[in-house]
């Protein structure tokens, strides 16, 4: 007899984390064999759109993703490119899914000329700004804050790269500080970059590097407070 999912609203929810690498555990034909229940799966970017839809074929669980800076989330049929099947792109988005309410932002702040999936310091305020407005409307209609945020590249911080391409995200992080996610997903720090799994800001917000592929629990984070103030500056 099979278990039960994990449910968001379960005290310990499980989430299955992915980015930037296809992993072979994932990517395999006995997928999701040996992979423990999860409740959703959250793709922090630079993921092939083929990987994205097989995961979503795979395992009947929602897939959120948001863009990262590579370009390869989409699919190209008939040469004319299409977003992946069964998926959802969360980037700009703030949605409620089976208890959890997750926003997105993908993308990295620009650092070259030309090249898709960057943004300018302007543009992410104009970005932030959007996401916090969503949440102060959900606020006003009395529904559940912010759980988690889910980006490609990291907020300032201990998993910011050491070089200009990898840096942290400014308007992010005031974003962060401000409405306290119980969880931040991010991508785009990878191995060679000597990436580090995890950790907590002094808000009480768990930072996690999604690179490759992780399953967490969630539910020991504690909420902060921080949607009593409804003024955002970023």
């Amino acid at each position: 007899m099979t278990a039960a999912p994990a449910s968001p609203s379960d005290p310990l929810a499980r989430l299955m984390l992915i980015a930037d690498y296809e992993h072979p555990f994932v990517y395999r034909s006995s997928f999701p064999r040996d992979v423990p229940e999860v409740a959703m799966v959250l793709a922090a970017g630079d993921l092939a759109g083929s990987f994205l839809e097989f995961v979503a074929t795979k395992l009947p669980r929602p897939v959120l993703y948001v863009p990262g800076n590579h370009g390869n989330e989409k699919l190209v049929e008939n040469g004319v490119s299409i977003d992946p099947g069964g998926v959802t792109n969360l980037h700009g988005k703030v949605l409620e899914v089976g208890g959890l309410v997750v926003a997105g932002w993908g993308g990295v702040p620009k650092y070259r000329e030309k090249g898709e999936g960057q943004y300018t310091p302007f543009e992410a305020w104009q970005g932030f700004a959007k996401l916090a407005w969503q949440l102060r409307l959900r606020k006003l209609k009395g529904k559940r804050p912010l759980d988690i945020l889910l980006t490609h590249a990291p907020p300032l911080g201990p998993h910011a790269g050491s070089d200009y391409a990898h840096r942290g995200c400014a308007e992010m992080t005031k974003f962060i500080d401000h409405f306290g996610p119980r969880l931040v997903v991010h991508g785009h720090i990878h191995e060679y970059e000597g990436r580090k799994l995890e950790y907590t800001t002094l808000g009480g917000t768990r930072v996690i590097n999604a690179y490759g592929y992780r399953i967490v629990e969630l539910g020991a984070e504690m909420k902060r407070s921080s949607m009593e103030d409804d003024t955002l500056s970023i």
